[in-house]
């Protein structure tokens, strides 16, 4: 898999540099801005692009803008955002255009090395990676009656699904069988309005839509 770092820390750049080629991955790029990003993008076409939420000059928000310009520029070109901290507003951006290979993570998820190029790995891919305490914080954030209707395990369920993870994932992760899964995933959408599918990321993404107010 071809990689594109965007982060100004010389020294985390480096850190996912090695962790990727020891995990036999290809970092094609290593950048610091949101213009170097761009270019990288359009000289590589990298599999995916590992992009840190603060960039310089204002270190705010350039690079999750540069990550939904690129995405304008290159659809469907996969992303994952790392963020310091859980900030809700930049998720509902990543989010806003659609479309899969999106994801974020919080720092600290990278020093749990399998769950990080697990992440990594689905996202390429075209799937989706949200951070558990990204999700949980929408959970609890978002007052809408219908995310209230869910039960407690609605709700784990959900917070799994958002995750990115599969019926059978979510069925060995909470010691049920799939057959449950499936049941409970069948009534969180008719709980919230959404048309029932098991169609991967496109049921998470209206998920995550639905819960951020895109």
């Amino acid at each position: 898999m071809r990689v594109i770092i965007v982060e100004d820390s010389v020294l985390l750049a480096e850190g996912l540099t090695l962790l990727l080629n020891t995990e036999g991955h290809e970092v094609v790029a290593t950048v610091g801005t949101a213009d170097k990003f761009h270019a990288a993008v359009d000289e590589h076409r990298p599999d995916i692009a590992v992009v840190d939420i603060r960039l310089p000059p204002t270190f705010r928000d350039e690079g999750v803008r540069a990550a939904v310009e690129v995405r304008r520029v290159h659809p469907g070109q996969p992303i994952l955002v790392l963020s310091q901290y859980v900030e809700q507003t930049y998720a509902t951006e990543l989010l806003a255009g659609g479309g899969g290979g999106i994801g974020y993570l919080l720092k600290d998820r990278v020093a749990r090395v399998s769950e990080f190029v697990e992440a990594l790995e689905r996202v390429a891919k075209g799937g989706t990676a949200m951070d558990p305490e990204v999700i949980a914080q929408l959970l609890v954030r978002r007052h809408a009656h219908p995310i209230d209707s869910l039960t407690p395990r609605e709700r784990e369920v959900l917070s799994l699904m958002a995750e990115g993870r599969s019926n059978a994932d979510i069925a060995a992760s909470l010691v049920v069988t799939e057959r449950a899964v499936h049941k409970h995933v069948g009534n969180i959408f008719a709980k919230l309005g959404l048309p029932p599918s098991d169609s991967g990321h496109r049921r998470v993404l209206a998920v995550l839509a639905y819960l951020s107010g895109v």
